[in-house]
């Protein structure tokens, strides 16, 4: 625990700032443009980077040992961060928020890369929970992650908000290669007791798809999660594109990185409620039953434009969080092999990270041109003002509506499933922590059947 807990840390400070630097981008595009597709286009490319890299990182990570993964992410993303930094030197300000040059596009896409690349390490994480944490407290666990993570959410936030308030994007570069140096000289202190990952014979794939579903259709019920988380970052590509554009309607940029910091300590209590009680004896109805409750918040928390209710329903929603997150990392930690988790997280991530920008390319354009400019207009404030008021951003709440209420609809349908009954079996049948020398042979309830339905 004493090495998990200084990896969890240093994984935090690493977190932390590649995080900072891509709020601060997001807040300094949409201050300097006041384009929602701009902000849109950089939420949806971070995804889309995390679909496209998962599943190689997922490999990378099962065939290495977990520090020397870590030590290699570190690395690039330093050296992607000092790339951006030397760009925005060559050109003035004015030429890099210019949306019609290509410099802008650059600089954004070589940030994003460098903070995908440090992504590697929270695959590397997720499995060291396995190694090195013992079975009954992997729930546990998962919570201290959540907090962590709600932890760096609020360093995050107040330090991106007033960087780009008060020393600009150029900067905030300087700060972000300065902690990630950091970061990386700790990192090389520190051992994680591993043996080396058994070679596979033969030319092994660099991208082992068919292995990561193999390892998941092992697992009754397991894909159909995958599904349904899928499904639920669909609805999460909504938040990404719209959330800091309205939450810049209401507040300064400086106070809208407050408003973030706090809200952000719902990480800190759901996570901290999880490492204290646990996911109860059904982790996946856990997470639907928080999904729920997600929708719930997501469609409420905009009805009016009041700032205290988006402040409010932003730190409910947080709460909620980390215990979705924990459930579907403690599931796959005791179902899966040590040897293939790697894989099947990085499928997980892939599979997942690719909805969310489907959902934020389509929704940024949509709420750009068409439903911001309709609820302006009298048609559709007659039409939606007994139900939504009256305000600059009803646009942007219309959509959080609809968004909030098909979430709650699928998680409903999902209790429903044959694949939530037999995924609820799988975890509840597999007495014993899967060891990290463990086969990916399947166990007696993944032999009972693979309908995925």
């Amino acid at each position: 625990m004493r090495t998990f807990m200084a990896v969890l840390v240093n994984t935090a400070v690493a977190n932390v700032t590649t995080s900072f630097l891509w709020f601060a981008l997001t807040f300094w595009a949409y201050l300097e443009t006041q384009s929602v597709l701009a902000t849109g286009i950089i939420g949806g490319a971070y995804m889309l980077f995390l679909a496209v890299f998962a599943i190689p990182f997922g490999t990378f990570v099962d065939r290495h040992r977990k520090h020397r993964v870590m030590v290699v992410s570190s690395f690039i993303t330093l050296a992607a961060f000092a790339v951006a930094g030397s760009l925005f030197l060559l050109f003035p300000e004015s030429t890099m928020i210019d949306l019609g040059q290509p410099w802008f596009w650059i600089f954004s896409a070589i940030i994003l890369f460098g903070a995908v690349i440090e992504n590697m390490r929270n695959i590397a994480l997720s499995t060291t929970v396995t190694l090195l944490v013992p079975v009954e407290r992997h729930a546990n666990a998962n919570g201290l992650v959540g907090t962590v993570q709600g932890l760096a959410f609020i360093v995050t936030s107040v330090f991106s908000g007033f960087a780009i308030g008060l020393v600009g994007m150029g900067w905030t570069v300087v700060i972000a290669l300065v902690f990630t140096t950091a970061a990386l000289v700790h990192l090389l202190t520190l051992t994680v007791p591993e043996d080396e990952p058994e070679r596979v014979d033969g030319q092994a794939p660099k991208v082992d798809i068919r292995g990561s579903i193999a390892t998941i259709l092992l697992v009754p019920g397991l894909f159909a999660l995958l599904i349904f988380s899928t499904f639920n970052n669909l609805i999460g590509g909504v938040y990404m594109a719209l959330m800091d554009p309205y939450g810049l309607t209401l507040f300064d940029v400086k106070i809208w990185g407050i408003v973030l910091a706090v809200t952000a300590t719902g990480f800190l209590i759901g996570g901290g409620v999880i490492a204290a009680k646990g996911l109860g004896r059904n982790p996946v109805r856990t997470l639907l039953w928080c999904v729920i409750a997600m929708g719930l918040l997501g469609a409420v928390f905009t009805i009016r434009e009041w700032w205290w209710l988006y402040l409010v329903g932003i730190w409910a929603y947080m709460c909620l969080i980390p215990a979705v997150e924990a459930a579907e990392q403690t599931v796959i930690q005791k179902v899966v092999p040590f040897r293939r988790q790697g894989r099947v997280f990085g499928f997980a991530q892939a599979f997942e990270s690719a909805a969310a920008p489907i959902t934020a390319f389509l929704i940024a354009p949509l709420a750009q041109f068409w439903i911001i400019p309709y609820m302006d207009s009298s048609e559709g404030e007659q039409t939606w003002g007994w139900l939504l008021g009256e305000g600059e951003a009803r646009g942007m709440a219309l959509v959080f509506l609809f968004a909030g209420l098909i979430m709650v609809v699928a998680a409903i349908l999902a209790f429903a499933t044959r694949s939530y009954r037999k995924l609820s079996q799988s975890f509840a049948g597999q007495l014993e922590s899967v060891k990290p020398d463990e086969t990916a042979a399947p166990t007696p309830a993944a032999t009972a059947g693979n309908d995925q339905t």
